[in-house]
């Protein structure tokens, strides 16, 4: 059946395979984006030459005003939204001791308030249909932490455990709320890894290789259509960690 899914962060790397895998799996599809309009116009035309439509919308998540107005627009044009996908983040990697409050903010903003933000506008419908989805992009870092890292680990740490308290909350409404904590990933926010780290990091990942998005999509997929689990924060990284 199908099935009215918004994927924030949609436009490049994660959210991208994310989005395009659950277009072809037949769902209605709106593709968050904030600043990748290019990006996110081919991944359209892309898919409609596979006779696939989706929406794209332009919004900065982690604004209130424009979360509200993105979730209007889903909603006066279909009715519902059955599958949150809380993909949008952004990574920034310094010192500890070199952290602005002005950075630490930012990424905050963008990686946690944003999941919480959006979540909440999204869930009178999924609460007044008493069936919902949501599934929050997360990473080893929320659950391992990593070196420079402070900020971005914080924050997916943050979303694990919203993901859990909230799972508990919603489930009388059978709303699912899972977290996916992807590995080292073939994405745009890797790509300054030099030839030297990258191998390295290969080396210690048990499958021997760089995960690619279409993985975390085709677990995003699964969590979509599985009907029975809730509260998780499923590591997705080859068994890195």
């Amino acid at each position: 059946m199908e099935k009215v899914i918004l994927v924030t962060g949609a436009s490049r790397g994660i959210g991208r395979a994310i989005a395009g895998h659950l277009a072809k799996k037949g769902n209605k599809v709106i593709a968050n984006y904030n600043q990748s309009e290019q990006q996110a116009m081919k991944l359209q035309a892309e898919l409609k030459q596979e006779n696939i439509d989706i929406d794209v919308v332009k919004a900065n998540v982690s604004k209130r005003e424009e979360v509200k107005s993105m979730v209007q627009s889903v909603l006066e044009k279909y009715g519902k939204i059955d599958v949150l996908v809380n993909n949008a983040g952004i990574d920034q990697e310094k010192m500890f001791q070199d952290i602005s409050d002005e950075d630490f903010r930012k990424v905050i903003d963008v990686n946690l308030y944003s999941v919480f933000a959006v979540t909440q506008e999204v869930l009178p419908t999924m609460i007044q249909n008493k069936n919902g989805a949501i599934i929050n992009i997360s990473s080893v870092y929320g659950v391992t932490g990593g070196s420079f890292a402070t900020m971005y680990s914080a924050s997916k740490a943050g979303i694990n455990g919203l993901t859990k308290s909230l799972a508990k909350e919603l489930a009388p409404s059978n709303i699912r709320v899972n977290a996916i904590a992807p590995g080292y990933i073939n994405t745009d926010m890797n790509a300054h890894l030099s030839k030297e780290d990258r191998k390295a990091l290969i080396e210690e990942i048990p499958l021997q290789r760089v995960g690619e998005g279409i993985d975390i999509a085709r677990c995003v997929n699964w969590l979509v259509e599985d009907d029975y689990t809730t509260g998780q924060v499923i590591c997705v990284d080859g068994g890195w960690e």
